[in-house]
C-alpha cells in the first residue's frame, strides 16, 4: 500500500469508534467519491480548523469568541450546567431540557492522569459562578473521578450564596452522558439533587 494511504488510514484509526479495518473503507470510500466527497470534506475540514475556538465563557466550540448559547438572551443567565467536554454539552442540548448557560471543565479530577485542578477550567466557574448565579448544576460523569470532581467543586463553591445541585442517580454508573438516550437526561436533569442534602 501507498505510504501516503497508508498514513490517512492510521490518522483515520485514531478517530473514536474508527480502528484500522473501518479507516480503510473509510478511505476508499473517500477515494471513490473524490469529486462529490472527499473534496469538499478537506475543504469543510480545513474551514473549520481556522474558524471554530472554545468560547471565551463556557468553553463550547464556535466561530465567534463567545458561542451562541452564551449570546442566546432567552437563556436563563442564572443556573450553570457544568459538564466534562463539549459532546456532554451536545448531549444535554440534545435532550432540549436545560435552558441555562453551561460551562465545560476540560476533564475530570483523576490523580492517575495527573489531571489535578490548575488542568481543569475552575477558576472561570468560581467567577462565573459569583456574577449573579443562583444555581449550579453538576452534570458530571457517575465515575469516581467524576463524583470525586462534583465533591471538589462543591467545596470550592460552598461560600457563594447560590445552590450546588447534580444530576439525579438515573445516570448509570460509568455512564457518560454522550452515550444517554435524550429521555434519561431529561429526566435525570429534572431529578437532580442537592449535593450534601438529603
Amino acid at each position: 500500500m501507498d505510504a501516503q494511504l497508508d498514513t490517512l488510514i492510521r490518522r483515520l484509526a485514531r478517530l473514536p469508534g474508527l480502528g484500522p479495518r473501518s479507516a480503510r473503507r473509510a478511505v476508499l470510500h473517500l477515494l471513490q467519491n473524490r469529486e462529490t466527497l472527499m473534496l469538499p470534506l478537506a475543504d469543510d475540514l480545513g474551514q473549520v480548523a481556522r474558524a471554530v475556538r472554545n468560547c471565551a465563557d463556557c468553553g463550547n466550540l464556535d466561530t465567534g469568541d463567545t458561542c451562541r448559547l452564551c449570546r442566546d438572551p432567552q437563556r436563563d443567565r442564572q443556573v450553570i450546567c457544568v459538564v466534562e467536554d463539549v459532546g456532554d454539552l451536545w448531549a444535554m442540548e440534545r435532550a432540549a431540557a436545560f435552558r441555562g448557560l453551561y460551562h465545560i471543565l476540560g476533564g475530570t479530577l483523576s490523580a492517575i492522569d495527573g489531571r489535578g485542578p490548575a488542568e481543569l477550567n475552575i477558576e472561570r466557574l468560581v467567577s462565573r459562578a459569583a456574577d449573579g448565579v443562583s444555581e449550579v448544576i453538576l452534570a458530571l460523569p457517575a465515575t469516581v473521578e467524576g463524583q470525586t470532581t462534583a465533591h471538589y467543586l462543591h467545596e470550592r463553591l460552598s461560600s457563594l450564596p447560590l445552590e450546588v445541585t447534580r444530576l439525579a442517580h438515573g445516570v448509570p454508573v460509568g455512564g457518560e452522558l454522550d452515550f444517554l438516550d435524550d429521555g434519561t437526561l431529561a429526566q435525570a436533569l429534572k431529578a437532580r439533587s442537592r449535593i450534601g442534602g438529603d
